[in-house]
């Protein structure tokens, strides 16, 4: 039997799709180890999103080849979709596997194809696979693939192709499964989710208001949504939902004006300030996410002040925020004013702390506050003691070692914050 070692970078949609070729290879005769040592099969499941990130990937290659000569490495995800034949160049790569292609790995690694990478930019149908693993106390579903955007900073349209939707039909089917299986949260993924539906003519919130109507599942939480799909009719019916999890993350990007622009995002500061101001008043202590990009091209100091200060008087609960990385192929790689890596640096931190007085903020806000936990499946490693995370995207470790309750809904009445680990007591 042949064994393999998976690593997976970058986003949940990749994540997701880990498991998907987890599940193709053992299903075929595979055996999944721990280690590059034992494998046969080294599989690199990549990110492209950032320089660092190839280069990262490139590395793991490399070593995996020093820890083990005889290995075979297979690259696939987001920089074999882009960049296909020149990576065979390198003498570490044995495989290059393209995005679409490696739902079904098993079949091209067995059949001995070096390189499958077909044309994603005309892919037009949503790739419907079914997850089978039902060993996790979370669901994950990928509901959409692709982006129709061209933001000048991002490579990710042309290594994920034009943005596909999975029908509503199988959308609902796949949740009642997991419900079935006892899951009691389901995570939407994708790409651009908010774009789900547009091959269909049809909105998230068309998919949203079935879900509520249709499925069995406790609750749901959605990925990544650009400020602009979040309609006040969606507002108004996810504040009204039984199901939905009140944890938002919003794609922004910058928090000044002139950089918006020059990233193609078509939205202003006071748009999205004015969107978070709403969700605060709408949800009780809902989690607000974001993305920010430090040290666009062009972005002088004067723009990086505005974005601090927008930031700092935002009502978001947490920034995650990284410096801008220049991708070939992209608009923002020719573009003027390009900033020195150690000030793109400076600027990320300066960023990161706002991040954390935010979340201290927001975690101090809901001290003595009952919220419902999904209990995971695993207890705290170093106590033993229960942990979970509530509908507002706290991860609380509990009072109770009690494991008949792993995987169960629980009512947590917040008691304390320490050592930056939030705890609380079971009051059901």
């Amino acid at each position: 039997m042949k064994k393999f070692y998976i690593h997976t970078m970058g986003c949940k949609s990749n994540q997701f799709e880990a498991s998907i070729i987890i599940e193709n290879l053992t299903s075929n005769g595979m055996v999944q180890v721990k280690s590059i040592e034992e494998a046969d099969y080294f599989i690199l499941n990549s990110c492209t999103v950032t320089h660092k990130s190839d280069n990262e990937a490139f590395y793991l290659l490399r070593s995996a080849k020093h820890k083990n000569a005889g290995i075979i490495n297979v690259l696939t995800g987001c920089i074999a979709q882009v960049e296909k034949e020149e990576l065979l160049t390198r003498d570490y790569i044995d495989f290059v596997i393209g995005n679409d292609e490696k739902l079904n790995l098993f079949d091209y690694i067995s059949g001995g194809e070096k390189i499958a990478a077909g044309d994603i930019m005309n892919m037009k149908d949503f790739h419907k696979i079914v997850l089978s693993d039902m060993t996790k106390t979370r669901a994950s579903l990928k509901i959409q693939d692709g982006c129709d955007n061209r933001c000048t900073y991002c490579i990710i349209p042309f290594a994920r192709g034009k943005s596909r939707s999975a029908d509503s039909k199988f959308i609902i089917e796949q949740i009642n499964n997991f419900a079935d299986h006892g899951f009691k949260e389901i995570v939407f993924t994708g790409i651009h989710i908010g774009q789900w539906g547009k091959d269909f003519g049809l909105e998230l919130l068309d998919l949203l208001k079935e879900v509520e109507e249709k499925t069995k599942i406790h609750r749901y939480r959605l990925g990544s949504l650009n400020p602009l799909e979040i309609t006040g009719e969606m507002l108004e019916f996810l504040s009204h939902s039984e199901k939905f999890a009140p944890h938002f993350h919003l794609s922004l990007q910058s928090a000044c004006n002139k950089t918006l622009r020059s990233m193609n995002r078509f939205y202003t500061v006071e748009f999205y300030l004015e969107q978070i101001d709403r969700i605060n008043s709408m949800f009780t202590l809902p989690f607000l996410g974001s993305d920010i990009i430090a040290g666009f091209a062009g972005e002088t100091e004067e723009d990086f002040e505005t974005t601090r200060q927008n930031l700092e008087k935002s009502g978001l609960t947490q920034i995650h925020t990284f410096p801008y990385s220049v991708r070939q192929g992209t608009v923002g790689a020719a573009r003027e004013g390009h900033v020195p890596e150690r000030v793109k640096e400076e600027r990320a931190n300066i960023i990161k702390e706002i991040s954390k007085r935010k979340y201290d903020e927001f975690v101090a806000r809901n001290l003595g506050t009952v919220h419902e936990i999904h209990v995971e499946k695993r207890p705290q490693k170093a106590t033993g003691l229960l942990k979970g995370v509530s509908e507002n995207y706290l991860t609380i470790v509990t009072d109770s070692k009690d494991l008949s309750l792993t995987n169960t809904l629980q009512q947590v009445k917040i008691t304390e914050v320490k050592d930056g680990q939030i705890y609380g007591e079971l009051t059901t």
